[in-house]
């Protein structure tokens, strides 16, 4: 070959395309970047840089994170584990909640029924009582509702004023002969005295006894519900510590710097950071399960010796028994009445007592006897649906099956943040914090706070002051009410 052709060879060599691999690039990372609302994506670099300023993720070779996508990573992970947790609390909150209003809504219509009841009853069988009566059935019953929303309404106080107005209607109508009215001070020289002569007999106390017992344990449901809403709460505000957020980081972009967008994290290594995070929710687990036995107790009471609903429908037979007592006792009565707040002076002289009707409850049409507008509208409790709720009975033991499952709930919350896509389980390749493997290798601790002191993945310093505060107000709550 001539020495002109080779050399013309040799030329045309170097300037002809050589087939290569393609640069290296941070597309994905970027796109990952701006899929998953991290950040803006002029953040990430168009291609990998040889040294960089990072605090988390440690690069061995060259990264597609700087120390700026480190802060927007931090951000990212505090909404992402806050968002997991409000997902999982949502299920629990959103049962509660629903049993909060089915329980509302049948005490609701409880009250409103009894009331009724108990007016019906001076309606059919002692009318001239009728009208006077309305609004001491009226004050009863809002105290009662008072009661039950937890307000300091004791319900031996609530009767006691309900038979002291009670009374003065019962002598004026129905034990005094006279049709003269009453003075003013004759009326309460008898509202004072009724607790001395005790016009009603046993029938006072039977029913405080009964209301008490009741009421007592349909206030301690409402406020247990409460407790369980204000517990759930506070977990999802408890806030996170730095090394924390840092092992988040490290678990869920780390990879990123890598190019490794897709690649999760060994389920060990999860339940490792994440039971580092959860540390002192975990420590929740001892109080709660104590709450959820303390729930079923009182919901076995309400079911069986404090049955609100025996209690406040039998309240028109504790009231007919009880006027039927001083009926019983009416000589004796007048004459204590008498020697107390002195004799009375007949308008007209000899006159017979106002005639009193006694029906029979099965001839009571409840439907015919609408409840006065001010006593409905005065009741704090929000007016019920003409349909009837469920039974006390029935809400209590839905609720209690429901909450039995939650027993566990802050003892399997790590696991259950892990499950899913959020780690892998199948045996694939997965990372570690530090690379790409076949298996996680360190130990993986315990849910108990000794344990996590050794966490490989997380340093736990100690508890968290805001969920040590809320398993404190968990822990009295369940020792003032089991007492």
């Amino acid at each position: 070959m001539p020495r002109f052709s080779l050399s013309l060879l040799l030329l045309l060599s170097l300037f002809a395309p050589v087939p290569s691999s393609r640069l290296p690039s941070c597309y994905e990372v970027r796109a990952a970047f701006q899929l998953q609302q991290v950040g803006r994506a002029r953040l990430v670099p168009e291609v990998p840089l040889e040294e960089s300023d990072l605090q988390i993720c440690d690069n061995k070779a060259s990264t597609c994170c700087t120390h700026k996508m480190e802060e927007s990573y931090q951000a990212a992970v505090k909404r992402e584990l806050a968002h997991n947790i409000q997902a999982l609390n949502f299920e629990l909150k959103y049962m509660i909640d629903a049993h909060i209003s089915a329980f509302q809504g049948t005490f609701t219509y409880l009250i409103e029924k009894a009331a009724n009841q108990t007016l019906s009853l001076f309606d059919s069988s002692y009318q001239p009582l009728a009208q006077e009566v309305q609004e001491p059935v009226r004050e009863l019953f809002t105290d009662i509702s008072l009661n039950i929303l937890g307000e300091d309404m004791p319900v031996e106080g609530a009767v006691s004023r309900f038979f002291d107005a009670l009374f003065p209607l019962v002598y004026n109508h129905l034990l005094s002969p006279t049709r003269a009215p009453l003075s003013e001070d004759y009326l309460e020289c008898l509202r004072l005295t009724r607790q001395d002569i005790n016009p009603f007999g046993p029938s006072f106390q039977g029913m405080v006894t009964e209301l008490s017992k009741s009421l007592w344990a349909s206030r301690m449901m409402k406020q247990s519900l409460n407790m369980a809403i204000h517990t759930i709460n506070s977990t999802e505000h408890a806030g996170m510590t730095r090394e924390c957020t840092r092992a988040l980081v490290r678990m869920q972009y780390c990879p990123h710097c890598q190019g490794l967008t897709l690649i999760r994290p060994c389920v060990g290594y999860c339940l490792n950071v994440m039971r580092g995070c959860l540390a002192s929710l975990a420590d929740l687990d001892a109080p709660w399960r104590d709450f959820i036995s303390l729930l079923e107790n009182i919901a076995g009471q309400m079911s069986g010796s404090h049955d609100l609903e025996l209690a406040l429908l039998g309240i028109r037979d504790m009231v007919r028994e009880s006027i039927e007592y001083a009926l019983t006792q009416g000589r004796n009565l007048t004459s204590m009445v008498e020697k107390v707040c002195g004799q009375l002076h007949e308008e007209i002289s000899h006159k017979q007592p106002r005639e009193v009707t006694f029906q029979n409850d099965e001839d009571v049409d409840e439907t015919k006897h609408p409840s006065p507008a001010h006593v409905r509208s005065s009741l704090p409790l929000k007016s019920s649906k003409n349909e009837r709720p469920r039974s006390l009975k029935s809400i209590s033991r839905e609720f209690i099956m429901y909450m039995k499952l939650s027993k566990a709930f802050y003892a399997v919350l790590a696991e259950r943040l892990c499950d899913g896509d959020l780690s892998v389980r199948d045996g694939s390749t997965c990372w570690n914090g530090e690379d790409v493997v076949e298996s996680y290798t360190k130990n993986v601790m315990s849910n108990d706070m000794k344990a996590q002191v050794n966490n490989p993945e997380v340093k736990v310093r100690g508890r968290n002051v805001v969920i040590s505060q809320v398993i404190d107000q968990l822990r009295h709550f369940i020792k003032v009410v089991s007492l």
